[in-house]
């Protein structure tokens, strides 16, 4: 601990050493039942003798801002003295600097958004109320102790050259595996054509750093991830909207859009769109890349791993169709794995790759080498499809219960839906037959809903997501004709914290709490 001590003023050591200490308690930078340092430590860093140390700390503790234990040591005293006030604070506090007047346009059009986002936020997961509005994985399902296993085998392995910084494409091996990787979902990239990135939110960073000047055009889907939308905002770049329709993008009114101005890039999410759940039709896709190619536009894809769906599998990516080469495509191991690694990685041609890796390595030089190397020997032990099979079965279970009730359920303007027998709860009970107890239990739902009964069978929950409500309130219907597994916008989706098993929990201890006597909590 660095304390400044004047030896040419009056007051004595021990008196500076007492008042520098009580500050940072009052202003919690020491927080209560932190150990100070020991006596002889403290003395030595500051070089004075251990007695002056000594004293300040028993002076500390006489004025209550310290507790001190024989044998233990002396620790910040959870309350002080009521009343205390540390010595030598000045009255008049320093003029605060105005960092508001200093944001750069990028910061303000980013605290503007957040506003803006924060306002219509989603009520989070919480233990009464289940939110299907994100795209969270069920972190029940992570395969933590297969993970750690292979960590700590590329630590004792390559420890020493994977601590050390490290080349910005990333990590060789990983490179490799991801070029035969995606193989698998039609995609053909070197090794050399990819980059490895901290998440796909990164990547939508280095591209909007890499093409984008302030007042640029960026041609964009809508609707849309709201995220890359508030990257390319932040650039300064003003948004073109092309609307979504059953196949797609509207090709025509893409090409309409080019007609008439120059975007430097067009954003979108071909598979398993965010918030629709749909995906592109090949015809569509078709027209895209060529009116691209013809106007000299990139396309920026967004991809979802095709390793998670239900039913047929999904339609090719774009970059799997892209014979022009204008199309970067974004990937991430987010929703197949974690999201927490933060790794993600983007495929382009050599020239545009180039310029994005400048850009990496000026923002963070590389991503974590040793993530790297964990997530690809990970993948190479075929973890990763054990994984992605275990984890998109059970989504589909619970998917399949969530449709059973979805045309039985309660739709008001705070979106609530109810989940009735324990069955169906518990997720016991098959899709039909879910579906039977679910028409049986009507009348008790609509009597709870009115306040009327307490059904030891019906637990009201909130679940937020989902489009525009009607005018009466009942929010707009989903489609998700992709068909994808794991998290994601809209009821077609298992992927909120626990899912289905978070739906029984909820209600059955909701449902002890009105047997008990207590009222039913209001829906929000």
């Amino acid at each position: 601990m660095n304390i400044p001590l004047d030896r040419d003023k009056p007051t004595a050591l021990p008196r500076q050493i007492q008042a520098h200490l009580e500050r940072l308690i009052h202003e919690r930078l020491l927080t209560p039942g932190m150990k100070l340092p020991a006596t002889r430590e403290l003395a030595r860093q500051l070089g004075v003798n251990r007695g002056t140390v000594a004293l300040a700390y028993e002076e500390l503790v006489a004025t209550g801002w310290a507790r001190a234990h024989v044998g233990q040591g002396t620790f910040v005293a959870e309350r002080p003295a009521s009343g205390a006030a540390p010595v030598g604070v000045s009255v008049t506090a320093p003029v605060a600097l105005d960092w508001s007047g200093l944001f750069s346009r990028s910061a303000q059009i980013l605290g503007a958004d957040d506003e803006r986002s924060r306002a219509v936020t989603p009520i989070p997961s919480s233990g009464a109320v289940v939110s299907f509005a994100g795209g969270m994985p069920d972190s029940g399902l992570f395969p933590t102790d297969a993970f750690r296993r292979v960590l700590n085998q590329v630590i004792r392995e390559e420890g020493p050259a994977l601590l050390q910084y490290y080349p910005a494409g990333g990590y060789p091996p990983l490179r490799r595996y991801l070029s035969t990787y995606l193989l698998r979902f039609g995609l053909e990239a070197r090794p050399e054509e990819i980059l490895i990135v901290n998440g796909s939110q990164q990547g939508f960073d280095l591209i909007a750093r890499t093409l984008i000047d302030p007042g640029d055009f960026v041609a964009i889907e809508q609707p849309t991830y709201p995220r890359a939308m508030q990257v390319f905002r932040s650039f300064g770049a003003q948004l073109l909207t092309v609307p979504w329709d059953a196949t797609g993008p509207r090709a025509e009114v893409f090409e309409r859009l080019l007609e008439r101005h120059t975007p430097k890039l067009f954003y979108c999410q071909p598979s398993a769109h965010n918030p629709t759940g749909l995906a592109v039709a090949p015809e569509t896709a078709r027209r895209l890349l060529d009116v691209a190619a013809r106007h000299q536009v990139p396309i920026v894809e967004d991809g979802f791993d095709g390793s998670l769906f239900y039913g047929d599998a999904p339609a090719l990516p774009l970059k799997a169709v892209d014979r022009g080469g204008v199309v970067v495509y974004i990937g991430t191991f987010s929703k197949i794995l974690f999201p927490g690694l933060r790794l993600g990685w983007l495929v382009g041609p050599p020239p545009i790759l180039e310029r994005l890796q400048a850009a990496k390595q000026l923002a963070d030089l590389h991503t974590s080498a040793l993530i790297q190397a964990a997530v690809h020997r990970f993948c190479e032990r075929k973890l990763l499809d054990r994984h992605a099979t275990r984890v998109a079965a059970e989504y589909a279970r619970r998917r399949s219960l969530l449709h059973a009730v979805r045309g039985h359920v309660d739709r008001a303007p705070g979106r609530v839906l109810a989940a009735r027998h324990p069955a169906v709860r518990d997720g016991r009970a098959s899709a039909p037959a879910a579906g039977d107890r679910a028409r049986r239990c009507l009348h008790a739902r609509r009597a709870l809903l009115r306040g009327r009964r307490r059904s030891a069978y019906t637990a009201a929950l909130v679940l937020v997501g989902g489009g525009r409500p009607d005018r009466r309130g009942n929010p707009a219907p989903r489609r998700n004709d992709q068909g994808r597994a794991g998290p994601a916008s809209g009821p077609g989706t298992g992927g909120a914290r626990g899912g289905a098993r978070r739906l029984a929990n909820v209600a059955v201890r909701a449902a002890g709490r009105r047997g008990a006597g207590e009222p039913p909590a209001e829906a929000r």
